[in-house]
């Protein structure tokens, strides 16, 4: 990080935050809004969304202050941030789904000969410092009560320039310390923060306690990864948010500049710590200093509000909408544990049966929750309250949405969450004259669609749920989603034509679905996420300079490029579907290979160039 940097964080967080309030409003709830700015101002909140259902219908989806760090970007119902902790349920409803397959059992055994890691051969390369560590079953860590006691002090007192001594047992606090330990390289993996404390003694015998532990959900996900040969993400995305309608969930990460879209911003505590990547700098303990992309099932998700919704009413053992685990399986997993009657699995409770969970790191705080009365609440902030305030803002975060409906009289029959599942795939671009090109596409299950196209850079502006665009065929007649995005098109087609496009230009196309009727509310409700986005189109070059052929495609490891000798290739260049830079390698003649290993699953844009131009491209996918 450079010095400007870090006084561009300092003067930001000095600015005024604003109280702007965006989402579809809600006359009869505009108490909700008061709350939320009420609560805002009093704890200094940059920025905020919040969402409320009731009786499984998405009513409230607002959003408030601006989510970026230069305060200038008001916050939308469709950021992202990171959820922290609230991450854990979602681990606990993912290893509930395999109790119901049948492929684990509460009582299955996690560590040693016939346990669930006992082919985990890092794992077994640990010298375990306790035998009781043998005795850790699934259900000791969905409750707390695998025997780690992170208030126990594990580190030693420094005798170098770093902080290992960190007063406390829980590793994703010293992530350098643990590589060193363990002399693996930097940043730590998920493997090894277990790893540490496999080396250390247990705090108490497995079962007999409650002592809160990330790295216990930490190693639920690593049984996840061994039981379903899939990665943690991929196993949650496709077993438990796909079939809910979620596809704008992922697991974040560390620095800035590798933000998702749409994902918000974490503006500076004034707290730094040394880089997680072991270069010896200071970085922000928002940007790098820990490291989040090995928190993944304790903390690691980013969301929206609303999918958090989503998720809530998923398990809410209400008939309102479908259950994605049954219902026995949904009181096993909100059952208080033995050692603590407000802990069940994954799920803070109390006798009133409501559930919930909370979320905190550094940048950021969330609350969410299902309440007996088939309320269920969802409030993401971008910002974290400590020291002496912060008893005060845990409590008014957890009064807020009750406070919210305290006042209500008459709710929305609308529904927010209606949104299309399913989004228009295989958008293609042809020039038919100068100026001029037709846009196809496959349509999703949306009723209408919206295209919106960009001038020299990808689509990178998004239209509002709430909000109608009349597109105009001819480019920037149209609205202006903003920074030069255009709605070009509006209808319920497959197809379209976009003219007034200049010849000495590129553009960008994209596809959005929505939905609107009587059940929403007659409010358009858009899915932004997995939407069709077209290759970067230069529309005077209708035949490229080379004839470009990629294979195989689909790819998984490695794709050959192949041209005619018309002109000489220099650089094979991958963007993805955003328009983001991914890989850049020399060009190999004819079919030398280009590995893709380190791509994530998609759609990417291959570019060739010869002498700092563009001769053309192609697409394909990786799976």
């Amino acid at each position: 990080m450079k010095k400007s940097l870090f006084l561009f964080l300092a003067l930001c967080g000095a600015v005024l935050f604003s109280r702007a309030q965006t989402g579809i409003p809600v006359p009869s709830m505009s108490q909700c809004d008061d709350e939320a700015i009420a609560f805002m101002n009093d704890f200094s909140i940059p920025g905020m969304t919040m969402a409320i259902a009731r009786k499984g219908k998405l009513v409230y989806m607002r959003a408030f202050g601006n989510a970026n760090l230069a305060q200038n970007e008001p916050t939308q119902p469709y950021h992202l941030f990171r959820i922290a902790s609230v991450s854990k349920p979602i681990t606990s409803i993912a290893i509930m789904k395999l109790m119901e397959e049948g492929q684990i059992s509460l009582s299955d055994k996690v560590f040693g000969p016939g346990s669930l890691l006992e082919n985990n051969s890092y794992f077994n390369d640990a010298n375990i410092a306790d035998i009781r560590t043998f005795d850790i079953t699934v259900q000791n860590l969905l409750e707390h009560a695998g025997g780690w006691d992170q208030s126990q002090d594990c580190t030693p007192t420094p005798t170098s320039p770093y902080p290992w001594h960190a007063g406390h047992c829980d590793p994703i606090g010293f992530p350098l310390h643990v590589t060193e330990t363990l002399g693996t390289s930097n940043p730590v993996a998920e493997q090894d923060l277990v790893k540490f404390l496999l080396e250390k003694t247990l705090g108490f015998a497995p079962g007999t306690s409650y002592q809160y532990s990330n790295i216990g959900y930490l190693t639920l996900g690593i049984i996840i990864e061994e039981i379903t040969g899939m990665s943690y993400e991929d196993y949650v995305k496709t077993e438990i948010f796909e079939p809910i309608g979620i596809c704008d969930m992922h697991l974040g990460k560390n620095l800035l500049e590798d933000k998702f879209e749409r994902e918000a911003e974490y503006p500076p505590s004034g707290y730094q710590n040394l880089s997680v990547y072991g270069t010896g700098e200071l970085l922000p303990s928002e940007y790098g200093s820990w490291n989040l992309e090995a928190y993944d099932a304790h903390g690691g998700w980013i969301a929206t509000a609303s999918d958090l919704i989503r998720v809530l009413v998923s398990v809410d053992k209400f008939d309102t909408k479908p259950d994605i685990l049954q219902a026995a399986t949904i009181d096993i997993m909100t059952t208080p544990s033995a050692n603590n009657n407000w802990y069940a699995k994954g799920w803070s409770v109390n006798q009133y049966n409501n559930w919930w969970h909370t979320g905190a790191i550094d940048g950021t705080a969330s609350n969410f929750v299902r309440t007996s009365g088939q309320f269920t609440f969802a409030i993401i902030l971008n910002k974290r309250v400590t020291g002496s305030q912060a008893n005060a803002f845990w409590t008014a975060l957890d009064a807020l949405p009750w406070n919210c409906i305290s006042g209500v009289n008459t709710y929305p029959e609308h529904d927010l969450l209606l949104k299309p599942d399913q989004a228009s795939t295989n958008l293609v671009v042809s020039p038919i004259e100068s100026g001029t090109v037709q846009l196809s596409w496959n349509e999703g299950d949306g009723h209408v669609r919206i295209v919106v196209a960009k001038e020299n850079g990808p689509v990178d502006a998004f239209p509002l749920d709430g909000t109608t665009y009349e597109g105009s065929a001819e480019f920037g007649e149209g609205p202006n989603l903003g920074d030069g995005n255009f709605v070009v098109y509006n209808g319920s087609g497959h197809s379209a034509t976009v003219s007034g496009l200049s010849e000495n230009s590129t553009y960008y196309f994209r596809v959005f679905e929505y939905n609107q009727g009587i059940p929403t509310g007659l409010y358009p409700l858009y899915n932004l996420c997995n939407s069709a986005i077209s290759a970067p189109t230069g529309i005077f070059e209708s035949n490229a300079k080379a004839n470009i052929r990629v294979f195989p495609n689909p790819a998984n490891t490695y794709i050959s490029v192949s041209t005619d000798d018309i002109v000489k290739i220099d650089q094979v260049v991958v963007y993805n579907s955003i328009g983001k830079k991914c890989l850049s390698v020399k060009y190999e003649h004819k079919s030398g290979k280009i590995d893709i290993q380190n791509l994530p699953n998609g759609i990417y844009h291959l570019v060739l160039i010869s002498e700092n131009e563009s001769v053309g491209g192609s697409t394909f996918l990786k799976n």
